[in-house]
């Protein structure tokens, strides 16, 4: 299985998943802890995907969305995007309606 195909089964399968470098109970990146922590807030259960255990997927992911950089957010099959983009929708107070819209469960605050 090509990196493309494993990673289009994970985004097609899963609601939510992040790839980030690290994994959520040990993010090895700034950016990745961010957004980790922005979704925990808000409650979201995802699938973390650790893009640093294998280059080919490390590349990959980079490649399956034309985006530079990683972490990297899919919601039910779309590319929301990296970190920054994350925690301008956070702040701003896009990221929980987008979800919602979306039908991704939040846990109660």
């Amino acid at each position: 299985m090509s990196a493309k195909e494993m990673i289009q089964g994970e985004v097609d399968t899963n609601d939510v998943v992040l790839f980030m470098k690290g994994n959520v109970q040990f993010p090895q990146c700034g950016f990745s802890a961010n957004v980790v922590q922005i979704l925990t807030y808000l409650g979201v259960e995802f699938k973390d995907i650790n893009v640093l255990e294998n280059d080919e997927l490390r590349q990959g992911i980079k490649d399956f969305s034309a985006w530079p950089t990683i972490p990297q957010l899919y919601v039910k099959g779309e590319f929301v995007g990296g970190c920054d983009i994350i925690r301008e929708m956070f702040e701003t107070g896009e990221l929980k309606p987008l979800l919602e819209e979306k039908g991704i469960a939040l846990v109660a605050q």
